[in-house]
């Protein structure tokens, strides 16, 4: 949300959808939004904006795809939008203690890597290109859900960091990726691809790594595609390529695209060019689903989709990526990678924990 209206907001609508409740989630946020699509002000009692977040699973209902295995956390809806208007300046209540306890995996290393072999396998057989493949883990909690959340929003290169909250659930991202900005006639995308170590030894592997660079172009392309499906022909760029940045241990891997939308190109058309999120799906984008479907032991619940903020008509969505889900008595953790012909397992195993261990010892050290 706007930086100046933080500290200030007071929520005035509500909306929560979750899969089996019928309907289209495209249309749904689209025409949430659009009730408060006004010229943001900062002005006691003016609307501020909406807050946006759509899972995986809604994200492949608006593309037709498989939604996968049930979620593992279902207090968290698929599709949650809350507006919200100014209000006075609130000061923070201070935090209060939290406390974690062991840790529980949905597949052990065993399996991930297994799942990684089965990829490869539907590679070799010409099904998919590439697929990412995610775990999950919880953990019991106890004490100030806020504060932990605060602390995975803090880890360093979370620019796209947020909480969002509801009854008896609690949403916190310390994303670094940006998933699709739009203002309603242009778009982007900033997808995410590759990892290493942050070392200097780390930067020059990623730099220089064959697999790494192949994986992050066919996401790209992927995204050109997706992109064209709601550009002025002629529009999609790629203005940055394989840039590295630093997201708390690792380097990462960024690339942008962008787009003229063409006219009358409205929201829910774009989030179905453009949901699920193709730097953690794969492609082609309904094979993967299907495929990765039937690996994973547990659905992604809240990770893995668009987190973000729609105010005076831009939407702003990271991809929840880094993310930790509460409900009443669990904290819930994503983490995978993309697979592709070239993955070794046991390294994308590897990968997974190190994507993981940023959050967890923000939760711990919480």
């Amino acid at each position: 949300m706007p930086a100046g209206c933080r500290g200030r907001l007071v929520e005035v609508d509500r909306f929560e959808w979750r899969l089996g409740d019928g309907g289209d989630p495209a249309e749904l946020v689209a025409d949430f939004c659009a009730l408060y699509a006004e010229p943001h002000t900062d002005t006691d009692g003016s609307i501020c904006g909406v807050a946006v977040l759509v899972s995986a699973a809604a994200g492949a209902v608006m593309v037709g795809g498989a939604t996968g295995a049930h979620t593992p956390i279902a207090a968290v809806p698929d599709v949650a939008l809350v507006a919200f208007r100014h209000g006075p300046e609130r000061a923070p209540a201070p935090p209060g203690e939290f406390g974690v306890g062991a840790w529980s995996r949905s597949w052990s290393g065993a399996d991930h890597a297994k799942a990684v072999m089965a990829v490869q396998e539907a590679i070799g057989r010409g099904e998919v290109y590439q697929a990412c493949v995610v775990g999950h883990r919880s953990a019991p909690w106890h004490g100030d859900a806020a504060r932990a959340a605060a602390a995975v929003c803090g880890i360093e290169g979370a620019a796209w960091g947020g909480v969002l909250a509801g009854e008896d659930w609690m949403v916190a991202t310390g994303s670094g990726e940006c998933f699709l900005e739009s203002d309603g006639t242009t778009a982007s995308t900033y997808p995410i691809k590759g990892t290493a170590p942050a070392t200097d030894a780390g930067l020059a592997e990623l730099a220089a790594s064959v697999k790494e660079r192949a994986e992050h172009v066919m996401i790209v392309d992927l995204e050109r595609n997706d992109l064209a499906r709601v550009a002025v022909p002629g529009t999609v760029t790629v203005p940055k390529l394989f840039r590295l940045r630093r997201w708390a241990d690792l380097w990462e891997a960024e690339s942008q695209v962008s787009c003229r939308l063409a006219s009358d190109t409205g929201m829910d058309e774009l989030l179905r060019a453009m949901c699920p999120p193709g730097s953690v799906t794969g492609t082609p984008k309904l094979a993967m689903l299907d495929i990765v479907a039937a690996l994973e032991p547990v659905g992604r619940g809240p990770a893995m989709g668009g987190f973000g903020y729609f105010s005076g008509g831009r939407l702003r969505l990271g991809v929840s990526i880094r993310t930790v889900a509460f409900d009443a008595e669990r904290v819930h953790v994503w983490a995978g990678g993309g697979i592709t012909w070239r993955s070794d397992p046991g390294a994308e195993v590897a990968e997974a924990e190190a994507k993981a261990a940023g959050v967890v010892r923000a939760l711990t050290d919480a």
